[in-house]
């Protein structure tokens, strides 16, 4: 392993996440500090050869390359704040959840401690953490994204820097993630209803997956409908999926569930249908969605 490869780590925060990425430098054979305000969470990474910092001020100063990873941008702040001299010359990766707005907030912060600063995002849950497909995409100083990418891909084989913007990483976590909670509650829905049946839930899993996959094939179509604002050759129309929201009620009948979690969407089609999308493809939702430039 070269030198650049142990490049010594410290990761404030050791939460599920943080505990994960504190075990991977730890596995790949890093120097690495933890340091956590709840102080026996660290005992596990301890008992693997990390080295717990009971003030973090001392987690800072030991380590080149500092990962936060917790909560928000402000529980980030709050942690480090008492350490902020430390700060000074070091890089700092933030790896936690928040608006891109959060994200610049944070950067200027840390740029007024001298630290040179990386947003990132980990898409995937702790237990993927170190495997070659896993990834993580950053945003912000690109110099120190490329003096420390060999450390930050044993985090994960697929690590992207997405640009020189410090909340390119919040906007795209969030961008992306708008789709798991629908996808999640859509599940569980599907999971109460097969209950009412007598059925069990794992009966859903193996084709709810072919759905998903399904639904990852025509990205790509619906993407590129969206850059080019041309929604007229559907593969599948607003008026259609308006046309099944009856069913939805149906179904929450029968199995006595409650759907009303989807009237929201219901909604938005109906307004798709009204501004003239009812032909066009389920994509055109985009424009539905879509708010007004402020007068000026």
């Amino acid at each position: 392993m070269t030198e650049h490869a142990r490049t010594p780590v410290t990761v404030i925060g050791l939460g599920s996440m943080g505990t994960a990425l504190a075990g991977a430098f730890v596995a790949a054979g890093h120097p690495t500090t933890v340091w956590n305000r709840t102080a026996a969470r660290a005992a596990p990474l301890v008992a693997k050869g990390a080295v717990h910092a009971a003030a973090i001020e001392d987690a800072i100063a030991a380590s080149p390359l500092v990962i936060a990873c917790l909560t928000t941008y402000d529980d980030t702040v709050a942690a480090l704040a008492p350490a902020g001299p430390a700060l000074r010359g070091r890089a700092l990766v933030t790896l936690n959840s928040g608006s891109p707005a959060g994200a610049r907030e944070m950067a200027a912060w840390a740029g007024g401690h001298g630290a040179r600063f990386l947003d990132g995002a980990v898409k995937d849950v702790p237990p993927a953490v170190g495997k070659p497909g896993t990834l993580l995409y950053y945003a912000g100083d690109k110099a120190v994204f490329d003096e420390h990418r060999t450390t930050l891909e044993v985090l994960g084989g697929d690590t992207v820097h997405l640009g020189d913007e410090p909340d390119l990483a919040a906007l795209y976590e969030m961008a992306v993630g708008g789709t798991l909670l629908p996808a999640l509650v859509g599940f569980f829905q599907g999971a109460a209803a097969v209950q009412a049946r007598g059925l069990d839930a794992s009966t859903l899993v193996r084709f709810t997956v072919k759905w998903f996959e399904m639904i990852g094939s025509v990205l790509p179509v619906f993407a590129r409908e969206i850059d080019s604002g041309d929604y007229t050759k559907p593969m599948s129309t607003v008026a259609l999926f308006l046309a099944g929201a009856a069913h939805d009620a149906e179904l929450g009948a029968e199995a006595n569930i409650d759907v009303s979690w989807q009237a929201p969407f219901h909604e938005l089609l109906q307004r798709a249908v009204d501004a003239g999308h009812a032909d066009h493809s389920i994509a055109a939702l985009t424009e539905v969605l879509k708010k007004p430039a402020p007068a000026s």
